[in-house]
């Protein structure tokens, strides 16, 4: 089966806050309901079809949009792209491509050897669609292969339709450093924040736009928007099932911690990757639960708390095998990150609070893997600075001017109140 995913209660990331999710006042309609309407049919009517999805590619009633439109007459989808985790959402590792035994369509990957679609891939399509849930942070590499697949429509002179969701975390939250790209035209992920507060559609227009004040060429994109989506929304607010967007994103629990403790993978330490909480957990052999859980907790962050915990890592976890956690079969004394009240935590801010923490208590222990963490914080200025004993407020008051240029970017793209 093309589809095979986890739609997970809606309502469990309520029990980690103060209150439950309000829902909408109607449900959000996404951009795979709106492409099939008689407003946007006539852009794939009677064309060759190219589909970038994986398993979140769905309708609210759980139908694949490679299954809607290949079974039409009036349209023909010649191939598939994946994205990174493969297009079941199976994969935590790179991909291969493949051939989707349901349709017989050739699945090209575009997180292996080749991450942007060639000439000699397209010369057989007329538009290109996208359509994958994202997560709302600048580490997930979903929004880097539809920038991948925005440039080659671009060189191409391919049309792209990008298919609106979401973001799952709200479209509210700006926050984090951008690094050695700062203040420059935003053209794709490496010049966004850690949480850029936009939907996949208007990372889409703002990475197109953007590519004018470069001098490159722009993409015909047409971004499908969603009806009834507000930017405060948290996805458990949208009457839209839950899927995994991919193997380790379980919950939104999930991804609202994503953002804090991903920068963790810069480090010998486990964020909890081979259980069923990745990203809740800040752990390794080595670590002393109570003695780091009063050290973050000293710091008095805003709608989150930290309690003692351990973890054992597995290498199979929800039945898929994962990309090798740290510390396999090992109990982890942890710190557990308890979001106490979403709508005050400030994910992108917390990285550096848990930096500073562990090189506190653990000078020796803790090891930092440069390429990594500089990849993640694309600079290596943070780094340095923690190293340096610097106080964690004056790292995070440092950004105010890049994020500043960015907000102001960002506010000419957004196509939602």
């Amino acid at each position: 089966m093309l589809v095979l995913f986890s739609v997970l209660c809606l309502n469990a990331f309520a029990q980690a806050n103060k209150t439950k999710p309000a829902p909408s006042a109607a449900r959000v309609v996404i951009g795979i309901e709106r492409l099939i309407t008689p407003e946007f049919l006539p852009y794939i009517q009677n064309k060759r079809l190219a589909i970038l999805t994986n398993h979140t590619g769905l309708m609210p009633d759980k139908g694949h949009i490679v299954d809607l439109l290949h079974q039409r007459s009036d349209m023909k989808v010649v191939k598939l792209f994946s994205p990174e985790h493969g297009i079941r959402g199976e994969a935590d590792t790179h991909v291969a491509d493949d051939m989707d035994p349901k349709t017989g369509l050739k699945v090209i990957s575009l997180y292996g050897k080749v991450r942007k679609p060639t000439a000699e891939m397209l010369k057989d399509v007329d538009v290109l669609i996208f359509d994958i849930q994202d997560v709302g942070a600048r580490y997930y590499t979903y929004i880097a292969t539809m920038a991948s697949l925005l440039e080659a429509a671009a060189e191409n002179k391919k049309q792209i339709i990008v298919l609106d969701r979401p973001n799952p975390i709200t479209g509210l939250y700006v926050d984090g450093g951008v690094g050695t790209n700062a203040k420059q035209p935003v053209i794709g992920p490496n010049y966004l924040p850690i949480t850029h507060g936009m939907t996949i559609g208007e990372l889409a227009r703002m990475f197109n736009g953007e590519r004018a004040l470069k001098k490159l060429p722009k993409a015909e994109l047409i971004v499908v928007p969603m009806q009834h989506y507000k930017r405060s929304l948290w996805f458990d607010q949208t009457g839209l099932p839950w899927v995994k967007p991919s193997p380790n994103m379980i919950n939104l629990t999930t991804a609202t911690l994503y953002p804090a403790t991903c920068i963790l993978e810069g480090t010998n330490l486990s964020e909890g990757r081979g259980t069923m909480q990745p990203f809740e957990f800040i752990g390794a052999p080595w670590v002393d639960s109570e003695k780091l859980a009063r050290q973050l907790n000293s710091y008095k962050l805003a709608g989150v708390t930290f309690k003692a915990a351990q973890f054992k890592p597995d290498s199979v976890v929800d039945g898929i095998r994962i990309y090798p956690p740290k510390f396999v079969g090992q109990t982890c004394p942890a710190v557990q990150v308890i979001v106490t009240d979403r709508s005050k935590f400030e994910s992108a801010e917390a990285t550096v609070y848990i930096m500073h923490a562990l090189k506190t208590l653990y000078p020796t222990q803790l090891e930092w893997k440069p390429v990594r963490l500089d990849g993640l914080w694309k600079t290596d200025v943070t780094r340095k600075r923690l190293q340096a004993g610097d106080a964690p407020q004056a790292i995070i008051a440092s950004w105010a001017d890049e994020l500043n240029y960015f907000k102001k970017v960002r506010s000419k793209y957004l196509l939602y109140p």
